[in-house]
């Protein structure tokens, strides 16, 4: 008979130096004051120096923190640097780094209301309050997932489920096959989930701007019909930053009963900044959107906030069954699960609470106004300067810029050496066919000075 395994899960004096360890590494990573950039490293490199770990009896903690600490993170590049400026980079506050282990150390279930009450709770205060940011009535509700790809993917799923009902009412028959419409400029996630759900993607023409109008959307749904079963406007572009005309939108959806579903994995955050609230007028009349906490809402990696106008209709769509589950879907209990495509859910929206509940919002108004401000300098800046110039005015956190007479190998070159010198993270992106430059602006940290000097080394 085996005998029970305690070694991993018993309270014993190696396990009390694990946790010791593991915690006192966490405790230095969390209040470094200078924090490293650090680069990739290749794969020889890492089969030579970190090879070996797993082994039948283990290599201990001591030893895998060592490794971890001095050779594994230093082969990640840290998007909490001040220097990180490529993609969207990630800026969480000590107070949610702090409470992402105290989210692990629980043990929580965060799919249930059943099991994780408190947890759900907690959740849906912060759901609460950026639906009634957003201008959202106060039965809006929503879930935590993992990112944008997901948040978008379930609110479409809701809209095609909720399409297809009304059809079931009416007695309509469905398409051949169904479509969603969105701007040439639209976040890649939404072509992906398309995919997945094998629909269609109707592309609507932005402006010279990149930004999507009510009349482009319009001629879309004309065209198109009833086969149309959702439109997306983006609050937010991640290469420019730019924000759709939301309410020519909105008002071009809802006079033909589409549903509105919002992006605003990286800019929906600038809402909370009341000077911003203009540029997104039309959110208000969304039947779902995002927002990224671990982009501009400073949370660490991974958690979209998914609301919904009406979270009964994502109930309908997403809801599983199973004879297992009898016990939670016959209850009329707020369960997470239920409203996204993901059954299984860390507390993942439990560390942006703990920040907000620490830091409160005006803190965080002011954090996201000051990322505004400083692209708006660094945007100044550049016009004044020769041999650079801004391929667009920037309109929330992203500057877009070029470097005249310079190639995509130029650029990579000095991206290269940018990074090989730990002085920043800037990757070249591109605009209508030309390489360009760009900041994404996000970490308090990144000051004013710093992209002075990014821009000096331009020559």
């Amino acid at each position: 008979m085996t005998s029970q395994p305690d070694s991993m899960h018993a309270i014993s004096e190696d396990t009390r130096r694990t946790v010791d360890d593991v915690l006192e590494y966490a405790r230095r990573r969390a209040l470094y004051e200078d924090i490293p950039l650090d680069k990739p490293m290749s794969p020889a490199d890492l089969a030579r120096l970190a090879s070996g770990s797993i082994t039948p009896d283990g290599i201990g903690a001591e030893r895998a923190v060592s490794l971890f600490e001095n050779v594994l993170a230093p082969a990640c590049i840290s998007t909490d640097h001040p220097g990180y400026l490529s993609f969207i980079p990630s800026a969480p506050s000590k107070a949610s780094l702090a409470f992402d282990v105290v989210v692990s150390a629980s043990a929580i279930y965060g799919g249930s209301w059943m099991e994780g009450a408190g947890a759900v709770f907690a959740e849906n205060e912060v759901l609460h309050w950026l639906a009634h940011e957003f201008g959202l009535p106060e039965s809006s509700g929503g879930v935590f997932v993992q990112g944008g790809t997901i948040g978008n993917l379930s609110a479409l799923v809701t809209a095609r489920d909720a399409a297809r009902r009304r059809n079931r009412e009416a007695g309509r028959s469905d398409p051949a096959r169904w479509l969603v419409v969105c701007s040439g400029e639209a976040h890649s996630s939404i072509a992906s989930a398309a995919e997945v759900m094998d629909v269609g993607v109707v592309s609507a023409a932005p402006d010279a701007e990149g930004r999507l109008h009510g009349d482009s959307v319009a001629r879309a749904l004309d065209e198109h019909g009833d086969a149309v079963f959702a439109v997306v406007a983006t609050g937010g572009t991640t290469n420019f930053g730019i924000v759709d005309d939301i309410a020519g939108v909105a008002a071009a959806a809802k006079e033909r009963d589409v549903w509105l579903h919002i992006d605003g994995a990286y800019g929906l955050a600038a809402m909370l900044v009341p000077e911003l609230r203009p540029v997104f007028a039309g959110v208000e009349q969304a039947d779902s959107v995002i927002v990224d906490p671990h982009k501009w809402l400073f949370a660490p990696f991974d958690a979209c906030a998914l609301i919904y106008r009406d979270p009964s209709l994502a109930r309908l769509a997403h809801t599983q069954k199973a004879e297992y589950l009898d016990t939670l879907t016959d209850s009329p209990d707020w369960n997470p699960s239920d409203l996204a495509v993901q059954l299984t859910r860390r507390s993942r929206g439990l560390p942006l609470w703990f920040s907000l509940a620490t830091h409160g919002t005006e803190q965080y108004r002011a954090t996201i106004a000051y990322g505004i401000d400083l692209a708006r300098r660094i945007g100044d800046e550049i016009e004044r300067r020769d041999g650079v110039s801004l391929v667009r005015q920037p309109q929330l956190s992203v500057v877009v810029f070029r470097r005249e007479g310079w190639t995509a190998a130029d650029y990579q070159a000095w991206s290269d050496r940018l990074l090989e010198e730990q002085r920043a993270f800037v990757v070249p992106s591109s605009h209508a066919g030309e390489p360009v430059l760009r900041f994404a602006i996000i970490s308090p940290l990144t000051t004013y000075e710093l992209l002075v000097d990014i821009l000096d080394s331009l020559g």
